[in-house]
C-alpha cells in the first residue's frame, strides 16, 4: 500500500468528514437527481434555509458541490461524483449485514 504523508491523511479525513453529517447526505442525495436551488433543497430535506445554506457552503468550500446563478436564484450541483461511489460502497456493505441494520433500513 502506498505510504501517505500526514497532510494527505488530514485532507482525506476532512473529505470523509464532509460526508459524516446526515443533513449533508440528505442534500447530496437530493442533488443526485440534478441541480437544485436552495429553496428546492429546503423543501426536499425539510430543513431550514439557514441550515441548508450552511451545509451547502461547506460542501462548496471543499469542491463537492458547485453553484451557478440563474437570474435571482443560485443552483447547486454535484462536482465530485466519487462521493456516490463511497456512499454506494457503504450502503452495499450495510445491506450485506442487513440483519444488524434491519430496524433502521426496514
Amino acid at each position: 500500500m502506498k505510504q501517505l504523508k500526514d497532510e494527505a491523511l488530514e485532507l482525506i479525513a476532512y473529505r470523509l468528514k464532509m460526508l459524516s453529517d446526515p443533513m449533508r447526505l440528505k442534500i447530496l442525495h437530493a442533488l443526485q437527481e440534478g441541480e437544485k436551488s436552495v429553496q428546492e433543497l429546503v423543501q426536499s430535506t425539510g430543513a431550514g434555509q439557514a441550515n441548508v445554506s450552511k451545509h451547502l457552503s461547506l460542501l462548496a468550500q471543499h469542491n463537492i458541490v458547485g453553484r451557478t446563478r440563474k437570474g435571482l436564484h443560485v443552483y447547486y450541483y454535484i462536482t465530485d461524483d466519487s462521493i456516490f461511489k463511497i456512499c454506494d460502497l457503504v450502503c452495499r456493505n450495510m445491506e450485506k449485514n442487513m440483519k444488524r441494520y434491519s430496524e433502521v433500513f426496514g
